[in-house]
């Protein structure tokens, strides 16, 4: 069963089923790399009055008894709902709104809503190494799927091209999977993770 929260921005309400924080284990591989096993928490963090998710992954490897290796990653971004901004929404930069906001209602944010019953959401992703991720995606009931839009590199990143994300609430777990193209690999398993809601 899905909580929602009455107190979150209407705009948020489609991803409200991922606010909280997660932590679990999982099993992370790539083309010749042997699979290993790695322990990630989740924070999906939604600010009083803000249309959007702050988004953070922490994840370290394991030894085989379990215990901390090293830190493998330290993902952080944002997570919203795709729609037009307009005067009402802060931007480019730090500008001010000059109009009232446009989607303050539960039925001004159901027009956004596709032929599926879903809502479309974009995710910008940074990685420590150099690397950003624009995706684009879906979310319907406590799913979402992202493919990547664009993904940029500093010069010194190495070879990455595309990935695609699934997130899934499973009897009360987040479950996730992600493929990805890179190091001159066609899309491929990655890594994939079973967490559960801690707070």
């Amino acid at each position: 069963m899905i909580e929602l929260d009455s107190s979150v921005h209407p705009e948020l309400v489609p991803l409200s089923w991922l606010i909280g924080s997660w932590e679990g284990v999982g099993v992370v591989g790539y083309a010749d790399t042997p699979e290993k096993q790695f322990g990630q928490r989740v924070d999906f963090i939604a600010h009083p009055d803000t249309p959007f998710l702050q988004y953070t992954a922490h994840a370290w490897l394991l030894t085989e008894d379990g215990e901390l290796e090293s830190t493998l990653t330290l993902e952080t971004g944002i997570w919203q709902l795709v729609r037009p901004r307009d005067a009402g929404d802060v931007g480019p930069g730090m500008l001010v709104p000059t109009e009232e906001p446009s989607f303050t209602s539960a039925a001004a944010v159901d027009t956004l809503r596709t032929n599926d019953d879903g809502f479309e959401i974009e995710a910008e992703i940074v990685h420590p190494h150099g690397v950003m991720e624009l995706y684009a995606g879906h979310v319907k009931g406590p799913r979402v799927d992202l493919s990547t839009d664009i993904v940029a590199r500093t010069k010194t990143a190495k070879e990455y091209t595309a990935s695609t994300r699934m997130y899934g609430l499973v009897g009360g777990e987040l479950m996730w999977a992600w493929d990805m193209a890179a190091l001159g690999h066609e899309l491929a398993t990655h890594s994939s993770a079973r967490l559960k809601k801690i707070a």
